[in-house]
């Protein structure tokens, strides 16, 4: 069984809505390219070296059309590395529409999307979820993620879809390696998912000596 790998950019309100474009997502949110003034190298190579390994995309709908549109003319340009492999492995389309799949290797997933989520699990290695939020919300609530890759920026929007937004579920994960920051104050953290639900406690147990007055 393979493993599915979310890769999610959020400011500190959890805000992931169009990082990269103010036509990613027009609308009404005004904040569209976000990310984009707190890019830098230590944030590339991060992302760069996130799809080392990854053999299949599963995207939603916005995001595939999105990509679709920019990644086949990428190649041998700044970023040539990405956009061969994004060419190159098959892409897997979460939609209730029809999209159009001219992108080679594009298929569009059926109605069941967790048992066909299931199904690419059992065929590739490292599938790469990239945006798609709503897409993403699905994979949270049926806890179909083995990775949770989530950058961090030090702005806060106030408006926007969240990270966590209706499809979170009590779920376990655990820090899979120190957390790494630019210098632009962007924080990345790697999660994997754990077993078990949280679980919860008293800070005023006496043990603790939280509350006490002696």
């Amino acid at each position: 069984m393979g493993l599915i790998h979310i890769e999610l950019f959020a400011t500190l309100d959890l805000v992931g809505q169009s990082p990269g474009g103010p036509d990613e997502d027009p609308a009404g949110f005004p904040f569209g390219g976000w990310q984009a003034p707190l890019l830098d190298e230590t944030a590339g190579a991060q992302v760069g070296a996130a799809y080392e390994g990854t053999d299949a995309l599963l995207l939603g709908r916005r995001t595939y059309d999105i990509f679709a549109a920019y990644w086949p003319h990428q190649e041998g340009g700044e970023d040539n590395e990405i956009a061969t492999l994004f060419n190159s492995v098959p892409k897997y389309v979460a939609s209730r529409g029809r999209p159009d799949l001219s992108w080679a290797g594009s298929t569009q997933l059926g109605p069941d999307l967790a048992g066909a989520v299931r199904e690419i699990r059992d065929r590739h290695e490292h599938v790469k979820v990239v945006g798609s939020l709503n897409l993403v919300q699905t994979l949270l609530r049926e806890k179909l993620f083995d990775r949770l890759d989530l950058w961090v920026h030090p702005i806060v929007l106030g408006v926007g879809k969240k990270v966590f937004d209706g499809g979170a579920v009590p779920t376990n994960v655990t820090l899979l390696e120190p957390p790494a920051a630019g210098p632009k104050g962007t924080v990345y953290l790697r999660y994997g998912l754990a077993e078990g639900t949280p679980g919860t406690g008293d800070m005023s147990a006496p043990d603790r000596g939280v509350g006490r007055d002696d």
